[in-house]
This record gives C-alpha cells, sequence and structure tokens, in this order.
C-alpha cells in the first residue's frame, strides 16, 4: 500500500485528504447486510498485490483462513514498493524493495503462510497502469487453474490499485478462474452506504479473534510503512494509526 501517486486528481486528492474515521465504520449497520463470502475449495489461491501489504492489509485474514485450511497460496507482488517514499534522505529506493520484500515474507509467516509462493513482476511503482497489459501477460499463466483471483478493487481510487486490479480481472478471465476484489484505499475516502462502491458486490469474511490477532501480528511487521523511518516529513508513516485501523477490524471485504 503506498499513499504516493504520480496521478493528478482524483488520486492524490482522495488519498491526501483527511479519511473516514474507523469509528464512522464500526458504527455502520450495513455489515449486517453483508452476505459471507464462501472460502473456495481447496487448491490454489493467486493475491495479486500492487505493492507489498496492500494482501495483508486487505486480505491478510482470508490468507491465515486459506492457509490453515490447506490451501496452496501464490502471493504476487506487481511492484517492489521503492516508491513509498519518494523524498526520503534516509532510505534509497533500492534499499526499500529489499525491506519490503523481507517484511512481506515475515508477515505471511505470522499469517501461517510461510509456504506461500512469492512472485516479483518488478513493475514500476506508481506506474502500474503504464504496465497493465504487461502485467496481464504474467499473470495468465498463474492464474491457470486457480480456485481463486483476489486483486485489488479497479474502484479504489489509486492507479496502481486500479491498473493491478483491472491487469488481474483479464488475466482470471482469459485462464477461467473465479475472480474477487478486495478494497485496501477506499475505507480511507468512502463512507457508509458511498454511491461509488459497489455494495451489491459485496461479501465479507469474518474473521475469529485468533485470526485478527494473527493479522494484526502481521501487519505490524511492515516497519518501513507504519513508522517513520526518520524525523522529516518525507520520512513520515505511510499507514499511520487512524489508517491501519480500517483494517484491524474482524472482518474483511470482497466485491465479487
Amino acid at each position: 500500500m503506498s499513499a504516493h501517486t504520480e496521478d493528478a486528481s482524483p488520486y492524490a486528492d482522495a488519498i491526501q485528504a483527511p479519511g473516514t474515521d474507523e469509528s464512522v465504520w464500526e458504527a455502520w449497520p450495513g455489515w449486517e447486510r453483508l452476505r459471507e463470502f464462501p472460502l473456495p475449495p481447496r487448491g490454489r489461491v493467486v493475491v495479486v498485490a500492487a505493492h507489498p501489504d496492500d494482501e495483508v492489509l486487505g486480505l491478510g485474514g482470508t490468507l491465515a483462513r486459506l492457509a490453515a485450511a490447506g490451501h496452496a497460496l501464490t502471493v504476487v507482488s506487481v511492484t517492489d514498493g521503492e516508491g513509498s517514499h519518494p523524498d526520503s534522505r534516509v532510505v534509497r529506493p533500492c534499499e526499500l524493495v529489499r525491506v519490503r520484500a523481507e517484511e512481506t515474507r515475515t508477515a505471511l509467516g505470522r499469517l501461517g503462510a510461510g509456504e506461500a509462493e512469492i512472485v516479483r513482476l518488478h513493475v514500476p511503482d506508481s506506474g502500474v497502469d503504464r504496465h497493465e497489459e504487461e502485467v496481464r501477460r504474467a499473470l495468465v499463466p498463474l492464474c491457470s487453474g486457480a480456485v481463486l483471483v483476489a486483486a485489488p478493487w479497479t474502484g479504489d481510487v489509486h492507479s496502481d490499485h486500479e491498473a493491478a486490479g483491472r491487469a488481474a480481472r483479464a488475466a482470471a478471465r482469459e485462464a477461467g478462474a473465479p475472480f474477487a476484489e478486495y478494497p485496501v484505499w477506499m475505507w480511507h475516502w468512502a463512507r457508509p452506504e458511498d454511491s461509488r462502491v459497489p455494495w451489491e458486490r459485496a461479501a465479507q469474511v469474518t474473521l475469529s479473534a485468533g485470526v485478527q490477532a494473527r493479522k494484526r501480528h502481521a501487519v505490524d511487521a511492515f516497519a518501513s510503512q507504519i513508522r517513520p523511518l526518520g524525523p522529516g516529513a518525507a520520512e513520515a508513516a505511510v499507514l499511520p494509526p487512524e489508517e491501519l485501523a480500517h483494517h484491524l477490524r474482524p472482518r474483511e471485504v470482497v466485491f465479487l
């Protein structure tokens, strides 16, 4: 999950603007209307992430449940997340590539998914839309035979997330694999009953207290994103506590 985007409005404006407090989402009675998403039959599940950590923030609890149920997991990091702190004087992009790769492996281990296959496409951070067809082609063979392909929501209002979602949706369709989308930034810029959100396609994955704890521990692995890298504004945390709160609730949401 990277807040940095080179795109003009609405991307930068929606993400940089003050977001919806988690207490507003907690109080939403609409949760009761969301159907439960049934986990797929045992097989291989492919989870696509635009940046290392998207898969844990958006679907970490689901990944933990899938791993516990014996599914084989393939996690695809489209970018290496090197652009999360573009003006930092503390850490260089090449160093972030290594750090974020290690954080992902640690997080998956904490979810009980340490055996997951991790595939990195090395697409430039903030440039997925310019490589969308390349991403689609790389994903088609990975999606072949999968019982589920999940990717960032194509309406997430982050260009990398949307492009990764479109490429994954096209690849899943070509491979004949079931497809679902998971929102990440949506919880920040949207509000309950927001007309921009396809609630009619939404389903939730309920997380037990144990799975929630696993996910919280996994999210803590992304120190480069949830803690400041240094004292300057360019080293600020991408995911402050008020943002993380959206991803630590007892449910996850997918769009079918």
